[in-house]
């Protein structure tokens, strides 16, 4: 199987994930700005979430570029993180309707260490069907950024019992640092052509 398919279902997996997401917004009853101010935490979670999403599908874009054989256990591995991405909603929707409350804003940090780990799964699987000395398994070196933001949601998720404000800053300081998409993999795959 070549990639494209695998693509275009992740596409639409994570574009599913996102209007699920959106459809969780309620209007609010009433037509002024308190109105709104209710609905913050919710509209927060949404934000967060969004772009947690959206630098998934940024990235899983970028890395499937690297790939040029598809295998079962890439499949598996793909399908392993669309799952774990399919439940961020889920967190979303809690920590947001109960005001990042400990426990929600905890299960949220969960919802994003999973795929997280997954994403290493994928990584794994894409380098052992392409080699050690693939454009991926190059692209990524030592990988500090991975390993830093699996740290970062561990101590967030056990900090959301402290200070879940805490835990919303660690959870926004790593998806900053995953706005941009990876310039490694640009570059290996500008150097492969």
């Amino acid at each position: 199987m070549g990639r494209d398919r695998l693509t275009a279902f992740s596409d639409g997996v994570i574009a599913v994930i996102i209007t699920i997401m959106v459809l969780e917004l309620k209007v609010p009853h009433g037509a002024d700005w308190n109105a709104l101010r209710g609905l913050a935490p919710i509209f927060f979670s949404y934000v967060l979430s969004f772009v947690y999403v959206a630098i998934y599908w940024n990235n899983h874009h970028h890395f499937l570029h690297t790939v040029t054989r598809v295998s079962g256990s890439i499949l598996w591995a793909n399908n392993h993180l669309l799952f774990w991405i399919s439940l961020v909603p889920f967190a979303t929707g809690w920590m947001g309707e109960n005001e990042f409350a400990p426990l929600p804003t905890a299960i949220y940090g969960l919802s994003l260490l999973m795929p997280a780990l997954a994403w290493y799964l994928l990584q794994k699987a894409i380098i052992r069907k392409h080699g050690t000395q693939s454009v991926l398994a190059t692209a990524l070196g030592r990988d500090l950024k991975g390993k830093m933001s699996s740290v970062f949601y561990v101590a967030a998720i056990a900090l959301a019992f402290v200070s879940p404000w805490i835990s919303l800053a660690i959870y926004a300081l790593v998806a900053v640092m995953w706005l941009i998409p990876d310039r490694r993999i640009e570059h290996a795959i500008a150097v492969e052509s």
